[in-house]
């Protein structure tokens, strides 16, 4: 579980940081910083998707990231700098968004996990009490 977790955190944290990029840095370095992070949260969003393939909310989060990843890929090698610059940061608000749901689906499926371990252990306990 400490993958999914870690995995979505990356790569809120680099969307985080192309949303910063897009809106400080020059418009060639924001091309260039485009297509290497999300080449970066293509892979790990496919990985997240791939691994929690039976999990249906973490599988639709990982392809919908990835396919936002997959845009931005292909705006940063056709479109101009300038139209790059405007779609890096729309993209980047998607993934960072996508992200934190994910995380928000991680935290829920887990706490869920707890609180079955929390309800079969009290229940388990009573049993134990009448015998």
């Amino acid at each position: 579980m400490r993958i999914r977790f870690m995995s979505w955190l990356a790569v809120g944290t680099a969307a985080a940081f192309l949303v910063v990029a897009s809106t400080t840095l020059t418009r060639p370095d924001i091309t260039a910083l485009a297509l290497g992070i999300s080449i970066a949260t293509l892979v790990v969003s496919l990985g997240i998707a791939y691994r929690y393939r039976d999990h249906v909310p973490t599988l639709v989060l990982g392809l919908l990231s990835a396919a936002v990843s997959a845009w931005s890929i292909v705006a940063s090698q056709v479109f101009s700098q300038a139209t790059v610059q405007t779609l890096t940061l729309a993209s980047a608000l998607a993934i960072g968004a996508l992200a934190i749901l994910g995380l928000g689906a991680h935290e829920l499926s887990t706490e869920r996990v707890v609180h079955s371990l929390e309800v079969g252990a009290g229940h388990r306990e009573s049993e134990l009490a009448a015998a």
